[in-house]
């Protein structure tokens, strides 16, 4: 199977070197390096890359702005990898089309995984960065209640990999916490997500925040 591309954008050459030594030794590719968002955006649509690892604070055009533009070009798919998890970061990266947002502070085997995950054409974010979209629910909730939770719908199953969802868990981190094999655990994310009509895992982590804010006050 050829190697997935990758285009690392971050204005740190350390951290873009730190980059490509962990995902080359993983198997990826990393066909190019830029500095700038700017630069991120040129050498997107001319090297067209499975992901962009984009930082979100560079000079000559931020990262958001930056993810726009590739999103809407259709030059590759984006992960945000950030030293911030601030809310308004958070949610203007997932507006812009960023297809997840991790932490720099994320391990090694969990970034190959991150990385995977969003080339597969997954969405994943950081369980901090879950937080973060929680955070922005809660101060933007509806007068009336979201719905009903758990969904009659789901499976009792399918209803514990969604709330493992609600904290930003991986597929691989659900498999641990609910002692299945990894690829059940994918089995029963696609499940709920189509029973749902939810299309991404951001959809469904915000679907699970709406809906389960303040039970745990209630119990």
């Amino acid at each position: 199977m050829t190697a997935r591309r990758l285009l690392l954008v971050d204005d740190h050459s350390s951290i873009r070197s730190g980059l490509r030594m962990i995902l080359e030794a993983a198997g990826f590719s990393v066909v190019g390096e830029a500095s700038t968002g700017e630069q991120g955006v040129s050498m997107a649509k001319a090297l067209a890359p499975d992901v962009v690892l984009m930082d979100i604070r560079m000079p000559q055009g931020s990262g958001i702005e930056a993810t726009r533009e590739i999103v809407e070009a259709g030059a590759g798919r984006v992960l945000i990898i950030s030293a911030f998890d601030l809310d308004a970061d958070v949610v203007a990266a997932i507006r812009a089309g960023a297809k997840g947002y991790v932490l720099k502070t994320i391990d090694a085997e969990e970034l190959v995984h991150a990385v995977t995950a969003v080339a597969e054409g997954h969405s994943i974010l950081d369980p901090v960065i879950t937080e973060a979209v929680m955070r922005t629910i809660a101060e933007h909730r509806d007068p009336e209640p979201a719905g009903e939770w758990p969904p009659q719908e789901l499976t009792p199953r399918e209803t514990a990999v969604m709330e493992c969802i609600g904290q930003g868990l991986s597929n691989r981190m659900i498999a641990r916490t609910l002692d299945m094999a990894e690829t059940t655990a994918k089995s029963h994310v696609s499940s709920a997500l189509s029973k749902l009509g939810l299309a991404s895992r951001v959809e469904a982590a915000v679907y699970v925040a709406s809906r389960t804010r303040g039970r745990a006050g209630q119990r």
